[in-house]
């Protein structure tokens, strides 16, 4: 389950990332809380979701062709300094009572900037870290240490909130990027392993569509992502709208939320550390499941019931993001890797410029409940319509039988017309 953290890189790495994850998710919480306090509008929380992610949408490809030129590990260097430095200015914005909306809508959008180079450096440094025969194990990893750090950020968030205001868990989320910029300046460069860089030329944005366009185990799972993050993801706008709408409570609430659904992401990174392989019945499986339970969340009469839902929330989520992550790096030729990447971070993270407004609207329109369902259904049925468009183009049939007194399913080759009249 660990054994990538034999690799002395990696493990600076990781621990950087574990400081660094944990003032993420501090200044996530308390970025959604502050403009939920100066607007009282579920649709302006959308609307900062939405701001810091349209950079990767509109330059995320550009920001691979970039990976692919650069040395990932100076890039890093330049991103994470520069995520680090916004951190600090909105601090010092919210400590002495200067800060506006859109002081926080500009903030968003420099972070979601600097991540459309961070992202796709960040997933392709892992391969150069470990190789490719721990790499599933690594991205299993990440996603347990950004899950893990998850269950810190937002307790430690929801008690400075109340105790100290928001403006201190900016600060802290400002002065955590010293230990990832510290862990890659120690890093041992000749036990990387390096891949050679792309040459600077026309048509790299092109060849990279391209290569993604002719290889169906990349584009359809690319396509999963897309529906799942835009429709089903947007926890910031669900998340605060039950705490605050829904249940009447506060900060705390919302944090606590967060902290069970981290629960749940956390154990689905570590069980996809120790499977050891991607697989898309898994990732379809997780998806249809994922969208299930976000329908019956909505429906949820008690604070409990529906914090207790976020635990298998988190879980499927969790095995949906890192088996699609693991499968299309696994499947990517190395050289295109920083582009392959950025299309599916793009499509990852560039939904919710699409997801959270509308989620927003709903949730104003409809309430909460109804904008959390229409997710959850919109994630299910994308999930099993790629799932028989994959059949097809594979020459699939559903096979539906019982093995040891349980229910079997699953796809299984589709005979011939020469086979069938073999057999008879």
């Amino acid at each position: 389950m660990f054994s990538s953290l034999r690799v002395r890189n990696y493990r600076l790495f990781f621990a950087g990332q574990v400081v660094s994850n944990i003032g993420t998710w501090m200044q996530r919480i308390a970025q959604d809380w502050l403009v939920l306090s100066l607007t009282g509008s579920a649709t302006a929380v959308g609307v900062t979701t939405a701001l810091q992610f349209l950079p990767m949408l509109l330059f995320g490809l550009y920001g691979g062709v970039l990976v692919d030129r650069l040395s990932k590990r100076r890039a890093l260097l330049f991103t994470q300094s520069a995520m680090g430095a916004t951190g600090i200015a909105l601090a010092v914005l919210t400590l002495t009572g200067h800060v506006q909306v859109w002081h926080v809508y500009l903030a968003a959008f420099a972070v979601g900037l600097a991540t459309v180079v961070d992202n796709p450096a960040r997933q392709s440094f892992v391969s150069e870290m470990v190789g490719p025969d721990q790499l599933q194990n690594a991205v299993s990893l990440n996603s347990a240490n950004f899950q893990s750090a998850r269950l810190i950020g937002p307790a430690v968030a929801g008690v400075m909130i109340t105790g100290v205001g928001t403006g201190w868990a900016f600060l802290a989320n400002g002065l955590s990027f010293v230990a990832p910029l510290v862990g890659l300046l120690m890093m041992r460069a000749r036990e990387l392993h390096v891949v050679e860089r792309a040459p600077r030329g026309k048509g790299q944005l092109r060849e990279g569509l391209h290569y993604v366009a002719g290889r169906p185990e990349l584009i359809w799972t690319i396509v999963l992502v897309g529906f799942v993050s835009t429709f089903g993801f947007n926890f910031p706008v669900y998340l605060s709208a039950f705490a605050d709408d829904v249940f009447h409570a506060g900060a705390g609430s919302y944090s606590l939320f967060n902290t069970v659904m981290a629960v749940g992401s956390l154990a689905g990174a570590l069980l996809a550390a120790r499977r050891g392989t991607a697989r898309m019945r898994v990732l379809v499986v997780g998806a249809v499941a994922f969208g299930t339970l976000e329908i019956v969340a909505a429906t949820a009469p008690s604070l409990w019931l529906f914090a207790l839902l976020m635990a298998p929330i988190g879980m499927f989520g969790m095995t949906v993001n890192v088996t699609a992550n693991t499968s299309v790096q696994m499947a990517t030729d190395p050289a295109m890797r920083g582009r392959v990447m950025a299309l599916y971070m793009m499509v990852f993270m560039g939904g919710s410029p699409i997801g959270a407004p509308i989620a927003g609207w709903i949730t104003d329109a409809y309430g909460v409940r109804a904008g959390l369902a229409v997710g959850g259904a919109i994630a299910a049925v994308a999930a099993v319509t790629i799932a028989l468009v994959l059949a097809r183009v594979g020459n699939l049939r559903l096979s539906v039988g019982w093995n040891r007194g349980h229910p079997h399913v699953r796809f299984v080759p589709r005979e011939t017309r020469e086979e069938l009249a073999a057999a008879a």
